[in-house]
């Protein structure tokens, strides 16, 4: 679906009779899924075992002697803030960046976004007049939308606007005149491929929009986590226009911060964080990178240079993912089609890639098919998790996470769901007219 087409509500056509006997016989199913005891957890997108188990070559590719770099450096040692050059250029792909353009440093590109706005607020970034936190600052926030980018502007007082994102991305018109009319906008957060959680990819133009739109900030950030940007699911890929190139072609080189990270590619909680730009704001993450660490973990990026060898290796290992989530994405999809498709109770997403489906309940549903699932033993993100401050205003949008749980526990936790949904929208409803 393209995010933001409501579903229309059918709980109207139907009678008061008709209405109870439905909600009965749905708790009477639901009653029955409850007596299997399930304890299912479908609320972040975690990598299931048997993905972690395709990175466990990390573990060994290096043996006591080796521990030097294609130019001889002891990655054992401190030093070469930048990461290892052979690590830059394997990781280069992930943002579209020369490696030059790199820079390779801890296991999570999430530290790097919320070190690089903290950076900014205390002493500010490259064409701009200062500090962001010496005034107001607010960042543009495509909705539905990743929760923790939100948590970084909440955790630093930062205000957020929500901007409705749809097939093709973010509302571009509003986009450009909330940058263009307030100086104290400063940003804008983007998860530009397979966006967590709609699935969708930005659209070429709205790249070149995003380069060349005026902003009243001169220092203005577009904070571009490309997390997925190999996370296909083997039924085709989205390409995605590079932002580096289209920000060099309209003149606003330093306007693209770029992160992404191996996180969901080789071992979640020992990979690599991996973040770039122009080289300007390259000379400004490393500046104030020095007065943080002498360093980063060689060693690691050594494991990961030897284990995949070259991007085609990256590419090679997440079709081995794809074998293991596609068959997870496919039971979801199949059991909302078998369960709410043609019912008018829903919409959901239909993703290539990435790690989430979005599903859309009726306007004022959502928290409560949250918690009947809980009480079913399944766990799902928070409604209003996709918006600023947990708020989702028509309370309708939910994330489904089907990565870590097996196959058939993902077959049953979508059998609960649908279930919910359907009691949500009868209880949600408003009564129907006599």
């Amino acid at each position: 679906m393209a995010y933001g087409a409501a579903p229309m509500n059918p709980v109207a056509a139907f009678d008061d009779a008709s209405l109870r006997k439905q909600e009965n016989e749905l708790d009477q199913r639901l009653t029955r899924l409850k007596s299997e005891g399930l304890r299912l957890d479908m609320s972040r997108g975690k990598p299931a075992p048997e993905q972690l188990d395709l990175g466990l070559g990390l573990l060994t590719v290096l043996d006591a002697a080796d521990y030097r770099s294609a130019a001889g450096v002891d990655c054992r040692n401190y030093g070469l803030l930048e990461g290892l050059p052979e690590a830059r250029k394997l990781l280069a792909g992930l943002l579209d960046l020369p490696p030059d353009n790199v820079i390779v440093s801890g296991n999570s590109s999430l530290e790097l976004m919320h070190d690089s706005v903290a950076r900014a607020l205390s002493h500010g970034v490259p064409g701009g007049d200062g500090p962001w936190g010496k005034g107001a600052t607010t960042f543009l926030c495509p909705v539905p939308g990743y929760d923790r980018h939100f948590t970084i502007c909440q955790h630093f007082g930062i205000g957020m606007i929500p901007v409705p994102m749809g097939a093709r991305g973010p509302d571009m018109d509003a986009v450009e005149r909330l940058a263009a009319s307030d100086p104290a906008v400063k940003g804008i957060w983007l998860v530009p491929k397979y966006s967590n959680p709609s699935g969708i990819t930005l659209d070429d133009d709205v790249v070149d929009r995003l380069a060349r739109m005026p902003t009243a900030a001169p220092d203005f950030r577009i904070l571009w986590d490309n997390a997925y940007a190999v996370h296909e699911l083997g039924n085709g890929s989205d390409e995605l226009k590079s932002i580096f190139a289209a920000c060099q072609a309209a003149g606003t080189p330093d306007r693209a911060l770029l992160f992404s990270s191996t996180s969901k590619i080789s071992l979640a909680g020992a990979g690599l964080g991996v973040m770039g730009g122009s080289d300007r704001n390259l000379t400004w993450m490393v500046q104030h990178m020095s007065k943080r660490t002498i360093g980063p973990d060689k060693l690691t990026q050594l494991r990961h240079v030897r284990f995949f060898k070259d991007f085609d290796g990256i590419k090679a290992q997440m079709r081995a993912h794809a074998k293991v989530l596609a068959p997870k994405f496919d039971a979801v999809q199949r059991v909302l089609e078998s369960e709410l498709g043609g019912l008018g109770v829903a919409t959901w997403t239909k993703p290539r890639g990435g790690y989430f489906v979005s599903v859309d309940t009726l306007d004022g549903c959502a928290k409560e098919v949250i918690r009947i699932a809980a009480s079913a033993g399944v766990k799902l993100t928070d409604a209003g998790a996709t918006f600023p401050l947990g708020k989702d205003p028509r309370d309708r949008n939910i994330r489904i996470a089907p990565s870590f749980p097996t196959l058939p526990e993902i077959t049953k936790a979508m059998e609960v769901f649908s279930v919910c949904v359907k009691l949500a929208s009868i209880r949600c409803s408003p009564a129907p007219s006599s």
